[in-house]
């Protein structure tokens, strides 16, 4: 099945090697396409991975302050005695100097500390002390009852750090903060004593995250072991259910990446595992990572269009280079066609199309020398033919003519006898034409005359005749023996048939470009059936002795064109009538006919 169909070879290679082209631009534009924002991609996850670690450096490096921190508290031996002297024989002003020694203590700790909101004691046996001196506990909270107390009671002596909360221990007070809490023990670590707290300023985090950029929608998100949030910048979404994070996905995978099966909303979730419980996560929209994916779309389009114009022009002109050998042998083809054969296909390049244009022209060759060799066989056949029924005339009407002179000398038809041998001779000067195919109407009309004459003695009163030709067509000239076959045919086949007296008319003139003759009979005409086929070539006339009138029809046509010749009319019972039709030549512009 064929892909292109146009008619021009020229256009099937101009559109294939589009196609191609097309295809290939199509092609290499995509993969580069691809290839680019995959590139990008991974470059921009890359960058994402390591802003998270960054992050999470910086997340590491608060938690770790607070662990010194505690390990400073930890360390003070007015701590210990805080949390370890149940029941002892203290008075209340020492227990009050040592609270305010404790408090100034931890207050010198985060003076520079922004970020830390408080450090806070509760022993198990009843004391309490913080950063803030005589900060005022909320009635209305237990501290035993807090998630940040419980967690370091069931870590028994390891550093808990919690999810972001609002801290109201402190009367008055609702701060958001990240708990650092763990249990004290006596010296000998056999027995809990208190909890010790550290409160971070979640606003220290949330400013930390909220400069990160991750594109335009992209954002940072902490998560503990639990699965619970521990910061969002869309916190409240969350919350509300207005909005929902894979948090069993990033539970379960550790450090790494993943991406959501969204469609265009999908996102790329980058996880940081931050050694104390937290896991710090990255969210970038698949379809942003490319900031330029708009760019680069219309980058490879225009690189594409670029490529299929310089591919078309290239196509065009190699195909018109391709097609234009190819166009020069199909015209000489056609010339050939139209039997124009002195014609040669210049040979060049390509050498597939100089071959075939070398073998066309042998070809032509063959062909034309072929062609004028049958021309040559065709016309010296015919010639012979016509020699040899020519030849057959004469004898055959001599032998007749002789016999009747001999029957005419026995009956001592003295003047007949006469009339009919010079008539007889007169017709056998008349066509004498010397070799040529052609003669002067004159002479065709004095042989017509001649024979007429002869054959009007022999039938006697059963045959009568009239010639009237115009004279002013005696000069031109004719074939010879062309009117006696058809005066025979008008004899034989119509006159000597009919009863009574028969009479042939004879008539000629000229008309426009060519010259006519009339032989009428008033014999027995033909039927339709017999006046239709006539003309058709019949084995009968082949082999007959006599010039038949397919012959006749056939030697005019080969002489002056197929425009000439014979045409018939004839009426039963009343007579036939043929025309004959040939070219109009004027004295020696014809002479010697065809081959002469």
């Amino acid at each position: 099945m064929e892909l292109f169909k146009f008619k021009s070879i020229q256009t099937n290679i101009a559109a294939a090697s589009a196609c191609l082209i097309l295809l290939t631009a199509i092609l290499l534009g995509v993969i580069s396409y691809q290839l680019s924002a995959s590139s990008v991609r991974e470059t921009a996850q890359d960058y994402t991975a390591e802003l998270i670690r960054q992050v999470n450096a910086n997340i590491q490096t608060y938690i770790t302050s607070m662990e010194n921190i505690s390990v400073l508290a930890l360390s003070n031996e007015d701590v210990r005695e805080l949390v370890g002297e149940a029941g002892s024989n203290r008075t209340s002003s020492e227990e009050l100097a040592r609270s305010q020694r404790i408090s100034a203590y931890f207050h010198s700790i985060i003076a520079s500390r922004k970020d830390i909101a408080s450090i806070n004691v509760i022993g198990y046996n009843g004391s309490f002390v913080s950063d803030r001196g005589q900060a005022e506990l909320n009635p209305s909270v237990r501290l035993e009852e807090q998630p940040w107390y419980k967690s370091a009671q069931e870590a028994s002596g390891r550093i808990v750090v919690s999810s972001s909360h609002v801290q109201h221990m402190f009367k008055d007070e609702y701060d958001w903060v990240v708990s650092l809490s763990r249990e004290l023990w006596s010296k000998d670590q056999t027995e809990p004593r208190g909890v010790l707290l550290v409160d971070l300023n979640f606003s220290v985090i949330n400013d930390t995250l909220n400069n990160i950029d991750l594109s335009k929608r992209g954002y940072v998100f902490i998560v503990d072991e639990d699965g619970n949030i521990v910061y969002h910048p869309q916190q409240q979404l969350i919350y509300s259910n207005l909005k929902s994070e894979k948090i069993d996905e990033v539970l379960a995978k550790g450090s790494g990446s993943f991406t959501t099966d969204e469609g265009k909303t999908s996102r790329i979730y980058t996880i940081q595992d931050s050694g104390f419980g937290w896991k710090i996560v990255g969210v970038s929209y698949a379809n942003e990572l490319i900031g330029n994916k708009r760019e680069m779309q219309l980058s490879m389009v225009a690189a594409g269009i670029f490529c299929l114009i310089v591919g078309l022009l290239l196509a065009v002109l190699v195909s018109r280079n391709l097609s234009r050998p190819i166009k020069q042998l199909q015209e000489h083809m056609k010339k050939v066609e139209k039997g124009i054969f002195n014609i040669r296909v210049p040979i060049g390049n390509p050498r597939e199309i100089a071959s075939l244009a070398r073998t066309f022209n042998l070809m032509v060759v063959k062909i034309e020398e072929l062609m004028s060799q049958v021309v040559r066989e065709q016309e010296i056949k015919r010639k012979s033919e016509l020699t040899a029924l020519q030849a057959q005339i004469n004898p055959h009407f001599l032998y007749n003519t002789l016999d009747s002179i001999i029957w005419m000398a026995e009956g001592k038809k003295t003047d007949e006898v006469v009339l009919m041998t010079s008539a007889l001779a007169r017709l056998f000067r008349s066509s004498i034409s010397r070799g040529q195919e052609l003669v002067s109407i004159r002479t065709e009309i004095e042989h017509v005359a001649n024979y007429l004459t002869i054959q009007k003695i022999r039938y006697k009163d059963k045959l009568d005749f009239h010639i009237d030709v115009d004279p002013d067509i005696y000069s031109c000239r004719t074939l010879k023996v062309l009117l006696q076959p058809l005066l025979e045919n008008a004899i034989y086949h119509g006159i000597k048939n009919r009863i009574g007296t028969g009479t042939i008319q004879v008539t000629g003139g000229k008309r426009d470009d060519y010259i006519w003759f009339e032989v009428s009979d008033n014999g027995v005409g033909m039927e339709a059936d017999t006046l239709r086929s006539i003309l058709e070539p019949r084995k009968s006339d082949r082999e007959s002795k006599g010039v038949g009138v397919v012959n006749v029809h056939e030697r005019i046509q080969l002489y002056f064109g197929k425009e000439f010749g014979l045409s018939y009319k004839s009426v039963p019972d009343e007579g036939t009538t043929v025309t004959v039709r040939i070219a109009a030549i004027l004295g020696d512009e014809y002479a010697g006919g065809v081959g002469a």
